[in-house]
């Protein structure tokens, strides 16, 4: 499955699983918080409701049930939740 969804905070985006949640996020025009995108300050940090990740090993605590967008890759349609209101960002198209 290489396209897929990702529902966040109630907003549906196109994903894929071969890149990170975050970088995903970012080309969807969300910007979660983060610090250092490798796992260790834990501020890219959100709650799994369903689906599947692959997790790369991170030093930042998380709870059971939460992942860290930086470094996990989707497996399956996903719907994840940050304790925040995402800001979002104009994505700006190249010309073809």
């Amino acid at each position: 499955m290489s396209s897929l969804t990702i529902k966040v905070n109630g907003i549906e985006v196109h994903g894929n699983c071969r890149e990170s949640l975050l970088v995903q996020l970012e080309q969807a025009g969300l910007q979660p918080e983060y610090q250092c995108r490798n796992g260790m300050c834990g501020a890219c940090r959100c709650k799994l409701k369903s689906g599947a990740v692959d997790q790369q090993d991170s030093m930042a605590f998380i709870r059971p049930n939460e992942i860290l967008s930086c470094c996990s890759t989707p497996k399956s349609h996903l719907e994840i939740e940050f304790d925040y209101q995402l800001t979002f960002t104009e994505i700006k198209k190249t010309a073809e």
